[in-house]
């Protein structure tokens, strides 16, 4: 293998060894859903938002370890309780965070809301429709990143947004509606979902795609390569979750105006 090869191979091993650990923790707790799959969601929201603190700090900022702590507790309190206040404390990290001085408060606060709308979303979902959503958003974003990164690899061509994510190429972001796609026709033939669910996948897809270059532009604002270093060969939980919180809440709002193609539900 030459070294450019080798370079542009070189973090597969470790990525790929990762994938399969969070795979399987999360496919058991998604298997056991109630309080297993919220606990794994409260402690996933904490440190997102704690990385996003992280990269966000400056001289008298709260401290990050204390917004993520806040972040997993406001949303424990979201799902032990119910009606509009419950859902007001979604807003706690965002507004504390940037009630101090932080560097970006508004994309702070931002893109702290998105997280823990993400985090109540996963919730909602899987106790209101049972794990195959989950599954099926999951499958999304994970064979759309998997086909994107190998296609971005393999095939090249122009860059998708190079000011803010140069590794990504637009051979990349289509392949992974092409995955997208491919994994609705799978549910749809398995009796899990309507044909609606075909063309649903790649805009599920391409949000988290978004998901992704906006968290790609909160990192090179602040100066750092990956939001942290907690998971080997990807970085980040944060890094590894942004395009799936981008789909989770775009999944979310559609279940609020329309109905789901799910017909396995």
């Amino acid at each position: 293998m030459s070294g450019a090869a080798s370079v542009r191979w070189s973090d597969l091993r470790a990525r790929a060894l990762s994938a399969v650990v969070m795979l399987t923790l999360g496919a058991v707790e998604i298997w056991l859903g109630g309080w297993p799959f919220a606990v794994l969601v409260l402690i996933v929201t904490g440190l997102m938002v704690w990385e996003l603190a992280r990269m966000t700090d400056v001289e008298g900022a709260l401290p990050a370890v204390g917004l993520g702590v806040l972040a997993g507790l406001a949303l424990l309190a979201v799902h032990l309780m119910s009606g509009v206040w419950g859902l007001a404390l979604l807003l706690l990290p965002a507004g504390m965070g940037a009630a101090w001085p932080r560097r970006d408060r508004a994309v702070f606060a931002a893109y702290a809301l998105l997280i823990m709308a993400t985090g109540y979303g996963l919730i909602t979902l899987r106790d209101s429709f049972g794990i195959t959503i989950i599954l099926w958003l999951v499958l999304v974003v994970v064979i759309s990143d998997v086909m994107g990164y190998f296609a971005g690899r393999i095939l090249g061509g122009p860059k998708f947004w190079p000011k803010v994510s140069p590794k990504k190429t637009w051979s990349g972001t289509v392949a992974g509606w092409i995955g997208a796609a491919l994994v609705g026709l799978a549910f749809v033939v398995a009796g899990q979902g309507e044909a609606g669910l075909i063309w649903l996948s790649p805009l599920v897809a391409f949000a988290g795609q978004l998901g992704d270059i906006a968290e790609s532009a909160i990192k090179r604002r602040a100066g750092v390569k990956d939001s942290s270093n907690l998971i080997p060969g990807h970085g980040g939980v944060l890094d590894r979750f942004d395009a799936l919180a981008a789909a989770v809440v775009l999944v979310v709002i559609l279940a609020h105006v329309t109905v789901l193609p799910f017909g396995g539900l």
